[in-house]
C-alpha cells in the first residue's frame, strides 16, 4: 500500500498541508503514524474523507475582511457597510462565508485582532480565499509581505473593489501624520514633533470630506 508524504496527500487534494493537520484534530482523517512520528496518508484513506462529504458542501469557503481607521468612521456605520458589501460579492459569487473579522485601527497597526485571526486560520490551512474590499484595507504599507505570507499558506487575496473610496485620501494623509510625527520626536524631541504634528493637522483639514460625502461612498 503506497503512502503518502503530507505534503503529497495535501498536493492531492488541492489544499494546504496545515488542512491535514486541522483535520486530523477533528477526527476526520486519521494518518498512519511512522516510528519517527511522520505522518503518511493512504490514497484509500484520502479517498474516503473526500467522499464523505464533510469537507465542504459545494461551496468554497473564504474569510472576509474589513477595516476602518476611526472610531467616527465606524459609529456612521462605514464598517458594517463595507463588511456587507463583502457578504453580498461572496453570496453573488457562491462562496460560502468561513469566517469574518473586523478591525477599527490604522493600517500602519500590526497588532490587529482581526488580522491576526485572519493570518492565524491561513496557517492552519482553514480557507483558500481572502476577500477585501481593496489592498489598503489589509495593510497601509507592508501589503506585499502580507500577501505573500497568505500565498503561501494557500490563499489567495481578492478585492473586490474597482476604486479606493472618496476618503482614501484624508485616511492617507492620517497615516504619514503617524508616521512623520513619530520620527520627528525622534529627532526634534516633543516639541518639535508638536510643531510638525500641527502642520499636518492642517493638511489634513484641507483634505476632510464632509460626512455626507464619506457615507454615500462607504
Amino acid at each position: 500500500m503506497e503512502l503518502l508524504t503530507i505534503s503529497k496527500a495535501a498536493k492531492k487534494l488541492g489544499v494546504h498541508p496545515n488542512s491535514l493537520r486541522n483535520w486530523e484534530k477533528r477526527g476526520l482523517i486519521k494518518p498512519v503514524r511512522l516510528p519517527g512520528g511522520q505522518r503518511r496518508y493512504s490514497m484509500n484513506e484520502l479517498n474516503r474523507l473526500l467522499q464523505s462529504g464533510q469537507l465542504t458542501d459545494g461551496q468554497e469557503a473564504v474569510v472576509l475582511y474589513a477595516r476602518v481607521s476611526t472610531k467616527k468612521q465606524a459609529d456612521a456605520g462605514n464598517l458594517d457597510r463595507q463588511m456587507d458589501r463583502l457578504r453580498q460579492y461572496a453570496q453573488d459569487h457562491n462562496f460560502t462565508i468561513k469566517a469574518e473579522f473586523m478591525d477599527v485601527a490604522s493600517g500602519l497597526n500590526q497588532k490587529r485582532r482581526g488580522l491576526t485571526n485572519v493570518l492565524k486560520l491561513a496557517e492552519q490551512g482553514e480557507y483558500k480565499k481572502l476577500f477585501i474590499e481593496y489592498p489598503d484595507r489589509l495593510a497601509r504599507f507592508g501589503y506585499a509581505y502580507i500577501e505573500r505570507h497568505l500565498k503561501y499558506c494557500g490563499v489567495e487575496i481578492i478585492a473586490i473593489a474597482e476604486k479606493e473610496p472618496a476618503d482614501a485620501q484624508s485616511e492617507l494623509v492620517r497615516d504619514l501624520l503617524s508616521i512623520v510625527t513619530s520620527f520627528s520626536a525622534r529627532l526634534y524631541g516633543a516639541r518639535g514633533a508638536k510643531k510638525v504634528r500641527q502642520g499636518f493637522r492642517e493638511l489634513i483639514a484641507g483634505v476632510e470630506p464632509d460626512e455626507k460625502a464619506e457615507e454615500e461612498t462607504d
